[in-house]
């Protein structure tokens, strides 16, 4: 990502990734059903506090369509409605990075319901517009839990990801 280009963590809970990209001078959206956590974290974050699984995207310009940023960071949060308006927050060159739980989880925890567990390559069907950077699905311990995960880049206008310079060959 860009220095200074806008991130938004879907789903922000306490606000670690807010604050971690707001250490390093990206500007940052948290949404979430409840950002009083995130405030404390990350006290120059832009928050806001909404019910992505019942109501309307909070995120959108004056013409509906949401806004888009260079980031959309989501972990262990899955609503599939709100997947195509996740890929669509991606600006060209944009990135998504998320994380979330897999089918398996049940057998060492919660979440356990199959709406949010992931299927094998869920994300990577979700995903299929994009350029995949990187792609896990398995399991991890300490703590015992089945995940996966994706990065994935939003392809520029011109056809070419948009890295920085310093990352094109």
């Amino acid at each position: 990502m860009a220095p200074g280009s806008k991130v938004l963590d879907v789903a922000c809970g306490g606000g670690r990734h807010l604050r971690w990209f707001a250490e390093r001078g990206h500007p940052v959206t948290g949404v979430d059903i409840d950002t009083a956590a995130a405030m404390a974290h990350a006290p120059s974050a832009r928050l806001v506090t909404a019910d992505m699984e019942n109501g309307p995207w909070p995120l959108c310009d004056a013409m509906g369509r949401p806004l888009q940023f260079a980031a959309v960071v989501v972990t262990n949060y899955l609503w599939r409605p709100l997947l195509p308006t996740l890929l669509a927050s991606l600006e060209p060159g944009g990135v998504l990075i998320y994380e979330t739980f897999a089918q398996g989880n049940q057998t060492v925890g919660r979440p356990s319901r199959d709406d949010f567990l992931l299927r094998p390559g869920e994300l990577l069907q979700v995903c299929h517009a994009l350029k995949v950077v990187a792609y896990e699905n398995g399991y991890l311990e300490n703590p015992a839990r089945f995940v996966q995960r994706i990065a994935a880049v939003r392809e520029a206008e011109s056809g070419q990801a948009a890295l920085p310079a310093v990352y094109r060959l």
